[in-house]
């Protein structure tokens, strides 16, 4: 399960490290990709090939379908944890998410985000704005 928010520094070769607490879960590797609102989404290769067969099941005639799957599927690299637990970020996705120096890992339950320091903290801005939006997106969760 990946819960919570982390910074961690980007090091000179696009690295970052990978909270401790999630890397046991990304031990049989894991996809990095685009995310839809620039930023960077990670899963455990289990979860990706749940994900992935749910896409390739969407119909080729819907253009909506078409673009997922383009945002998904062009931009996935596939790769394990180095020995000190750290993901390579390839720069054509670094430079997608806006990523420098710092990121954001924000767990998402069953994957993870990765976010620009600056564009993380305009969604935490937002937050107070959408609030009344996710009271009822819970509420009709039964939450």
């Amino acid at each position: 399960m990946f819960l919570g928010e982390y910074v961690h520094s980007i090091d000179a070769k696009g690295r970052i490290a990978v909270p401790a607490k999630y890397r046991e879960d990304l031990a049989d590797g894991l996809v990095v990709t685009r995310g839809f609102d620039q930023n960077l989404l990670v899963y455990p290769m289990s979860t990706w090939q749940s994900v992935a067969e749910r896409v390739n099941a969407l119909p080729l005639g819907d253009p909506n379908a078409r673009s997922l799957r383009r945002l998904l599927f062009s931009s996935a690299t596939d790769m394990e944890l180095d020995k000190q637990g750290r993901i390579l970020l390839p720069a054509y996705l670094r430079s997608y998410a806006g990523i420098e120096g710092e990121a954001v890992i924000a767990g998402m339950n069953t994957f993870f985000e990765i976010w620009s320091s600056e564009r993380w903290q305009t969604v935490l801005e937002r937050f107070p704005e959408e609030g009344s939006a996710i009271a009822q997106t819970m509420a009709t969760l039964g939450i």
